[in-house]
């Protein structure tokens, strides 16, 4: 049976005011990367907050015949 233990070996616990940020790395990466890399994270959200898997809108035009 799998365990669902938390593996502790594996989380750091930092002050706020000490945290490292990544802030240098990104800074290292190039505007294509940082922008794929953002789109990434806003796709996994949608699909987390919404439960739905982004797409292309679907347009109705409705035309009035006379």
């Amino acid at each position: 049976m799998k365990s669902d233990r938390l593996d502790k070996t594996a989380i750091q616990i930092f002050k706020t005011d000490e945290a490292p940020t990544d802030f240098a790395y990104w800074q290292t990466r190039s505007f294509e990367e940082r922008l794929a890399a953002l789109e990434s994270i806003r796709n996994d959200y949608i699909k987390w907050a919404y439960d739905i898997q982004p797409g292309f809108q679907r347009v109705y035009r409705i035309v009035k015949q006379a």
